[in-house]
């Protein structure tokens, strides 16, 4: 009995170790899966996280800095380190194993956490090899920011790049790959298309936690419709209840949806089932399926039929949805939806059940994802691969993806052809050693190449095969043997420089003969035909020529200055002795900054001043025409005090350095009699204001197409102040009034008078309090720091007047305790009550999306913090967006186009959207094909 009891303990001991290997082998299993990656970027340890999934430091990354931070509620150890690249001109990339032919899930993740100590919340762009995948823009420092592409790998390798930062520095959080199964997501288009994903919701979900691994195998994010993100699911219907099973749920087919996922539900009670969700990245061409599982017990008699219901597209709500028979049970995956579809940027959608059926719809998940166009790349990419393959360790060698899409790589340069070539490689003083490498010889678009100061050897290749070179620089090198005849084939071929090597022999006469710019000095054995003793010279561009050209510019300039002089002479003797002049300092010498009127020529013009066509804080305008027929307005101020001067001159002198089409053109000044005039054109059609909320309104209503153009208009204008100017100008008082319209209602901006300088490299501009109550940043009128974010606050109150008809301030239209248009429109909006808000003299000929996007930028520029708003670039980008939505709306309400009639046969595809023609190069084909949902 006790061998016995010892065989037992040592079979009980023996199982234990079994079971505690196999647990272990179970465990490393799961953290090595197959087909997962999970990279934490700038950390140092491997780790498994509390999903189970295996994390490694990205250490194979070696550009760049890392940092760690500290976020509240944020205890994941990836998300406790970052790496972080220079605001530079190159890109920065991670290079990918994959298997080709398979499908995958790429997810990059952005947690900012002030890693800087800047405040400055950054805005780059992420791509997928050639192509462009999104721009990042962190508005929260303490939120992840997540972007997700579905691919199918047709390469054993791939890269995602980061690039391009706008502000900040570029960085990421963590970066993840995820291979997929069999057939899921396989589109007819996926060789030329990724899908973007825009959307993946789990509805009736009991948490605001999202769904992911162990629950999908696949590690898709499923997001709570419980979390309510700004604008993300709103106007939901009366009667929508939550429903759940605990029962198992075959998700076998199509996509698989987790089966956690498919065991929750909502239901319409009252027959229905409605929502409003933004698409980021639309309008544009989509893949979109619902998931339905028939979760609820069903009396016998009961029935579940119901359809989706859109406004306007009577084609896609007549396929009917019923779950138990289309699933072929109860407790089965059944998965309808579109493989290419246009979708709108803001989508409603309802689902109604039928006039046969005894339930109200149900609804287990939805997936959206947008198709995009994957970029063929440069031709010359494998090329250039070529050439820094002996170099992977150099830092110069290190931006990886593709060398000329989405951007170029720091030293080369790219033409703009769809598939474009290298024309400009410039590896200067880069310590090459070796043979120059052939493959520089057969890019067949290059048209300057720089690889002067370094150590090549051997001898100069032939270029034949680079027929647009113009430049060539060899010089300091270690190159040997003579000037190859095949030079003489170059017919671009215009400098040449090959100085300072050990070059011998003749240099060939057609070369010399070539009218090029040559210079082989420093090469003891080369020598220009016959005549040794010429070696040193320079053919072209020898210190004679330039001496000779340092005399004729020193000629030019002495010339230039006479003939200012005499025209100075000339224009005083014409005009007599000016009144006070606002002159301007560059550099060491003082220049009029504009042109100058005197007051007799204004007061002919304006006849004494007669007519007055406005007012505003700082002066009287007055229409006036000039004698050779131009209509100007002339400004005359009306403070006359020190500070008045001041602006006056200061606005002089910011008007005089700006030229657009979208800033009220200044023509000159005038300062006599104590009199200070400002002269512009003349805008035919006054100010915005007018038009919105004066008497000119009720004569002629401007349309919400119009009122798109205008915006764009002016924010474009505003735009190049921002960024065309160096340094760049502040306006500081942006308001309706100072938006005028020219004879064809083209928006221009004006009044400068209170305009600032930003001070280069500076974050912002500490200024005394000036501008229009309602229109004013309220975090400016805290700070007094002054930045263009406090113009693009101005702007979001324009566009808020441009929706409503409503002024900035009122004491009756907002309500009783209201009187500002942004605290108004902003109560309105986010409970997705736009109707309560849109200008009623519209009549509704417009296109709600575009309302919808137009509204939704406005607040996001009326953020109460200037790093949370957009810049003015981003906010053209939104306008041009709605007008593309508008202009096709239109154009359907009209019937103005046979392109327009064909599309909307089409109609089926279209979630409420409109199509914008003009790009639909871009996107997939629409065929009958699939003009129907298919099920999955």
């Amino acid at each position: 009995m006790e061998a016995m009891d010892a065989t037992q303990r040592c079979y009980y001991h023996h199982l234990l170790f079994l079971s505690l290997a196999l647990l272990f082998l179970m465990d490393l299993t799961k953290a090595q899966r197959p087909g997962f990656l999970s990279l934490d970027c700038g950390g140092k340890d491997n780790f498994t996280d509390e999903l189970g999934l295996w994390w490694t430091p990205d250490t194979q990354m070696l550009s760049g800095g890392t940092a760690n931070i500290s976020v509240a509620n944020e205890n994941r150890t990836q998300y406790k380190t970052l790496r972080y690249f220079p605001a530079d001109n190159r890109k920065y990339c991670y290079m990918l194993n994959v298997i080709s032919r398979t499908r995958y899930l790429l997810r990059a993740s952005f947690l900012y956490g002030n890693f800087d100590s800047n405040n400055v919340y950054p805005k780059f762009d992420i791509s997928l090899g050639p192509t462009h995948w999104a721009t990042v823009v962190i508005s929260d420092a303490g939120s992840i920011e997540y972007q997700e592409l579905i691919f199918l790998a047709t390469e054993p390798a791939v890269s995602v790049c980061l690039s391009n930062a706008t502000t900040g520095q570029p960085f990421i959080s963590t970066l993840e790959l995820r291979q997929f199964n069999g057939s899921i997501y396989m589109t007819q288009n996926e060789n030329e298309f990724f899908l973007s994903v825009s959307a993946r919701i789990n509805f009736g979900a009991d948490s605001d936690a999202p769904i992911r691994y162990p629950y999908d195998p696949f590690d898709r994010i499923w997001e709570s419709d419980t979390v309510r993100k700004a604008n993300y699911l709103v106007d939901v219907a009366a009667g929508t209840e939550k429903v759940s099973t605990q029962k198992p749920i075959d998700v076998s087919s199509g996509e698989m949806p987790p089966e956690k996922v498919m065991q929750t539900a909502v239901v319409g009670r009252n027959g229905s089932l409605t929502y409003r969700l933004n698409l980021d990245g639309f309008p544009g061409f989509g893949w979109a399926f619902s998931y339905f599982a028939e979760i609820e017990d069903l009396a016998p008699t009961a029935t579940r039929k119901f359809r989706l219901v859109l406004p306007g597209n009577p084609d896609l709500s007549k396929a009917i949805v019923n779950i138990q028979e289309n699933a072929q049970g109860k407790y089965r995956l059944y998965e309808p939806g579109f493989y290419n579809l246009s979708l709108p940027f803001v989508l409603s959608f309802k689902f109604g059940k039928t006039s046969d059926s005894t339930m109200g719809p149900l609804l287990n998940a939805m997936e959206i994802n947008k198709y995009l166009k994957k970029s063929d790349g440069s031709l010359d990419g494998q090329l250039v691969a070529g050439i820094i393959s002996a170099y992977s360790t150099a830092d110069w060698a290190q931006e990886g993806g593709d060398p000329c899409l989405p951007t170029t790589w720091s030293w080369i340069q790219c033409n703009t052809d769809p598939q474009p070539k290298i024309t400009s490689i410039k590896l200067s003083r880069k310590n090459l050693t070796g043979s120059i490498p052939s493959e520089l010889t057969k890019l067949s678009g290059l048209v300057e190449l720089w690889l002067d100061g370094n150590s090549f050897s051997g001898t100069i290749p032939d270029f034949s095969g680079c027929p647009n070179l113009k430049t060539i620089h060899l010089e300091d090198n270690q190159l040997i043997g003579g000037l190859p005849t095949s030079l003489t084939s170059l017919s671009n071929l215009r400098e040449l420089y090959v100085q300072n090597n050990k070059l011998s022999g003749t240099v060939p006469s057609n070369l010399l003969n070539k009218g090029l710019i040559l210079n082989y000095t420093g090469n003891i054995g080369l020598h220009k035909g016959g005549s040794a003793g010429n070696h040193k010279k320079i053919i072209i561009g020898s210190s004679v020529g330039a001496t000779a050209l340092l005399l004729a510019t020193i000629i030019s300039c002495l010339l230039m200055h006479k003939g200012k002089k005499n025209y100075a002479n000339r224009d005083q003797h014409e005009h007599g002795l000016p009144g006070q002049r606002v002159v301007s300092k560059l550099g060491d010498a003082a220049s009029e900054v504009a042109h100058y009127f005197p007051l007799s020529e204004l007061e002919d013009a304006t006849r004494n001043f007669e007519r007055k066509v406005g007012s505003g804080g700082f002066g009287v305008v007055y229409y006036g025409k000039l004698k050779e027929g131009k209509e100007i307005a002339v400004k005359v101020l009306t403070n006359n005090s020190f500070q008045g001067k001041r602006e006056f001159s200061n606005e002089v002198a910011l008007l005089s350095r700006i030229h657009h089409r979208n800033l009220v053109e200044f023509l000159g000044y005038c300062q006599e009699e104590g009199k200070s005039v400002l002269v512009y054109e003349f805008m035919h059609n006054g100010t915005l204001k007018e038009h919105l909320y004066g008497p000119v309104m009720h004569e002629r209503r401007i349309s919400w197409i119009k009122r798109l153009e205008i915006a764009e208009d002016a924010a474009k204008g505003i735009e190049y102040l921002h960024t065309g100017c160096i340094p760049s100008i502040i306006h500081r008082d942006l308001k309706t009034s100072n938006i005028l319209l020219d004879k064809n209602m083209r928006a221009k901006v004006s009044d400068f008078g209170l305009s600032k300088l930003a001070i280069d490299g500076a974050s912002h501009v500490s200024s005394i309090v000036r501008g229009t109550v309602g229109y004013l940043d309220p975090e400016y009128y805290i700070s007094q720091q002054l930045t263009d974010k406090s113009d693009v606050y101005s702007f979001g109150v324009i566009l808020l007047e441009l929706i409503s008809g409503q002024e900035a301030i009122s004491n009756e239209s907002f309500g009783v305790n209201c009187r500002n248009i942004v605290q108004w429109a902003k109560l309105h909006i986010e409970s997705g009550d736009i109707q309560g808000i849109i200008d009623p003299t519209l009549h509704k000929e417009y296109d709600i999306q575009s309302m919808w996007k137009i509204a939704e930028k406005a607040l996001m520029c009326v953020q109460p913090h200037g790093s949370m708003r957009p810049s003015i670039s981003e906010v053209i980008k939104d306008i041009q967006d709605a007008l593309s939505i508008e202009r096709g709306a239109e154009a359907i309400r009209e019937g103005s186009s046979d392109e327009i009639s064909r599309q909307s046969l089409h109609s089926s595809l279209n979630l409420g959207g409109s199509l914008d023609l003009g790009s639909t190069e871009h996107y997939l084909s629409i065929d009958d094909s699939i003009a129907q949902p298919t099920a999955r």
